[in-house]
């Protein structure tokens, strides 16, 4: 419930920005944007089947949809070990992302953004071979929904370095435009 709440809260706030200050930042393009991110999950979304953080990877491609809005679909991938027990779990889906550079009239070397992303974890689990295994409860639903905040530093035209903080994965990463 939170996470609607909190996804609601962004398309309001989305859908309420002047285009006065958007125009303030006509000169910045988004989207083509590669990026590269490593990063710690949470213990919600699709990280409740194991209920602890782990390191992850995780690629995106930004494609523009209109001023300061761009769409990215992404894939996380980690994967987890306990004794004879392992899972691989790989989060794929679509990332919207609103940048508010031009109300903060921010330097054109930051961008500044909030985002909702949709998707869908594939879970597999398994116990190592001749081991009997036991019972793995898994309270996570495959489907999740996340709210990011975030920002990046370009470094020059082509590269830039972002955080990406997120109710599922925050990741610290490598931008290539």
């Amino acid at each position: 419930m939170r996470k609607i709440i909190l996804a609601s809260l962004f398309l309001l706030m989305v859908s309420g920005v002047s285009l006065k200050a958007q125009e303030s930042n006509t000169y910045e393009r988004y989207g083509s944007t590669l990026n590269l991110g490593l990063g710690v999950g949470g213990y919600s979304g699709y990280y409740g089947y194991i209920g602890r953080a782990l390191p992850v990877f995780n690629i995106n491609y930004e494609l523009s949809v209109a001023r300061s809005f761009t769409l990215a679909p992404f894939a996380t991938f980690y994967t987890y070990r306990d004794g004879y027990y392992r899972e691989t779990v790989i989060p794929v889906g679509l990332k919207g992302t609103f940048y508010f550079d031009g109300l903060l009239r921010a330097n054109s070397n930051w961008d500044f953004y909030l985002a909702g992303s949709l998707g869908f974890a594939f879970v597999k689990s398994y116990w190592d071979e001749g081991h009997q295994g036991g019972t793995v409860l898994h309270t996570a639903s495959p489907l999740f929904i996340d709210v990011h905040i975030g920002t990046e530093y370009h470094l020059n035209e082509r590269i830039g370095i972002f955080l990406d903080l997120s109710t599922g994965v925050s990741t610290l990463g490598l931008a290539i435009h």
